[in-house]
């Protein structure tokens, strides 16, 4: 139907992980977009999280600034993301659009959606094991990549083994690249993937 909210009845994020909450619609010409909410009601209290109208974007509640945010350049998408849930994130969340017509009436669409929160079971991260070994020529670019399951959230190590068994540490991302390899790049090299 028309200018209706696509979204969800219920949306089960991890701890410590990202989710995203969809509010959707299809835009259109005879009416425009004034302001756009996600108000979220916990407990018996219900306050406005985010508003965006023709000044900008507001994050109103403390607790969210830095971990929400919705599509900017994506008409009719008022989806919101939320980052880093906590568990006290878990709540009634209401996507609220006011539209302004041509004729200047408004009309207001709500859509809510339950979010709740849940701890997955802590497991220790498994590395994907990689090719087991690779020649190539100099001069050539290539790069090697870490991948591991478990829980959120992930860090990576890579290291080049040394003389003696030492151990360098070479970068602090999942991926290791080099632009130009040179002859001294050989060696063995392992990634350590560390979680809490």
């Amino acid at each position: 139907a028309f200018l209706d909210l696509s979204s969800v009845h219920q949306v089960t994020g991890t701890w410590m992980a990202s989710t995203t909450l969809p509010c959707t619609y299809v835009p259109t010409e005879d009416f425009t977009q004034q302001t756009l909410s996600w108000s979220v009601e916990q407990g018996s209290s219900t306050s406005t999280i985010f508003r965006r109208d023709s000044s900008g974007d507001h994050i109103l509640l403390s607790k969210y600034r830095g971990r929400v945010s919705v599509p900017k350049h994506n008409p009719g998408d008022a989806s919101l993301l939320i980052q880093n849930l906590e568990m006290p994130d878990s709540g009634y969340y209401t996507c609220q659009i006011i539209w302004r017509s041509r004729d200047n009436s408004l009309i207001t669409k709500e859509a809510t959606t339950i979010v709740k929160v849940v701890k997955v079971a802590a497991t220790k991260p498994i590395i994907r094991a990689a090719e087991p070994g690779l020649t190539l020529p100099a001069g050539a670019s290539t790069s090697l990549s870490c991948e591991a399951g478990g829980s959120p959230p992930i860090s990576y190590r890579w290291f080049r083994r040394g003389p003696a068994g030492t151990a360098e540490l070479l970068s602090s991302g999942a991926e290791l690249a080099w632009p130009s390899l040179r002859p001294s790049d050989s060696g063995t090299y392992f990634c350590e993937a560390h979680n809490r």
